[in-house]
């Protein structure tokens, strides 16, 4: 049997990066906190997001807390989110301390739904919307923006699986008041350990997140605002970020190759698949829904080919909520029955021809056997 296929490969992501200059640079510069790599690598990125500020953080978790204490959210308030994005989204209102309202997703892109959003409108008023673009699929974020000013309510965008990820000509980040990143390796444009960033046109926003990654401070041991922390990403995930930053779209797109050959090669089988592969789709997680997903996750673990599942237990099922008032709507259909069938396939830069060929052939070759019993 050939090779193992693995979820995704770090050495193919940084092949032909140049880690050894990156890591000189810095090495070189004798400065490794809030230096040139930083102040350049916010320029470039907020270029490519097409907004004025970007403002490196420390880890994508943070990016969301301080992007909301930005908004002013606080324990008193309440925050719209979905439950089916790892609680990434939830450790960041819990951690203020605010209130969690989980809406339902749309039954295709497993995003937020904008009807399940204007139902929940309709009955509260939370102080701010996170819309996480769930496995690198642009929610519909317009709608969902054009609902929120109606309500006038600020929307969060999670783009931590969605660098590049663009409709009609605007990315992921520029749609909402706040856009919130992730540089975790495994990410389309990863660092080499945690980093995080948020962007925004705002320039009072940008101030603010700028005081809450150091302390609070509004000049140096001068704390003027609460719920600052350290939070900064130091000089060499800058500098390796910068080197990787220009090969995204070009990683995106081979990305998407590979969720394109899967969605042709699956349109006959009995499996629900990614809901687009434009360029909406960055294909940061390429997963399917299936029925008797332990079955098929064994068959394809026999072929040694890795899966996932991401998520299986949605936020408002978490133990840490047990015996604790959520939100006033506990069923969530969607997310529910969603969180039984996905299952992540191997989709990343890099990967070979035949890795791909093997993941079809395992995956037509189950519901093949399954079809004769």
């Amino acid at each position: 049997m050939a090779g193992k296929v693995p979820l995704f490969s770090i050495e193919a992501s940084n092949r032909g990066i140049d880690l050894t200059g990156a890591f000189n640079r810095v090495a070189n510069s004798n400065w490794f906190i809030l230096g040139n790599e930083v102040t350049n690598f916010e320029r470039e990125f907020a270029e490519y997001i097409g907004v004025d500020n970007c403002v490196s953080l420390a880890n994508g978790t943070d990016s969301l807390e301080l992007a909301l204490r930005a908004l002013d959210v606080t324990p008193e308030h309440s925050v719209a989110l979905v439950a089916n994005a790892g609680f990434y989204g939830s450790t960041a209102v819990n951690a203020i301390g605010a209130h969690p309202l989980y809406a339902d997703v749309d039954a295709s892109s497993l995003n937020m739904s904008p009807a399940a959003l204007r139902d929940l409108l309709s009955r509260e008023k939370p102080k701010a919307i996170v819309v996480t673009h769930l496995y690198g699929q642009l929610a519909a974020i317009e709608e969902i923006v054009a609902i929120a000013a109606q309500a006038g309510v600020p929307v969060v965008e999670d783009c931590a699986q969605a660098h590049g990820a663009m409709r009609g000509g605007r990315i992921a980040g520029s749609f909402g008041a706040i856009g919130c990143f992730s540089f975790y390796p495994t990410k389309n444009l990863g660092a080499l350990g945690d980093g995080g960033a948020a962007v925004c046109s705002d320039q009072a926003l940008a101030q603010k997140l700028k005081m809450l990654r150091q302390y609070g401070w509004n000049t140096k041991y001068s704390v003027a605002l609460a719920g600052g922390r350290n939070s900064r990403m130091d000089e060499l995930q800058a500098a390796i970020l910068r080197e990787k930053l220009p090969h995204l779209n070009d990683w995106n797109s081979q990305r998407r190759a590979v969720a394109r050959r899967y969605n042709a090669a699956f349109n006959d089988l009995p499996v629900k698949a990614a809901s687009s592969v434009d360029a909406d789709y960055v294909a940061h997680l390429y997963v399917i829904r299936v029925r008797n997903r332990d079955s098929f996750r064994a068959h394809l673990g026999e072929q040694q080919i890795a899966t996932e599942v991401h998520y299986p237990i949605p936020d408002h099922l978490q133990a840490v909520y047990t015996g604790r008032s959520v939100s006033p709507r506990q069923h969530l259909p969607v997310t529910e029955q969603s969180a039984a069938e996905i299952v992540t396939l191997p989709c990343f830069p890099g990967m070979t021809e035949a890795q791909v060929d093997r993941v079809i052939e395992s995956v037509c070759a189950y519901f093949k056997r399954e079809c004769a019993q």
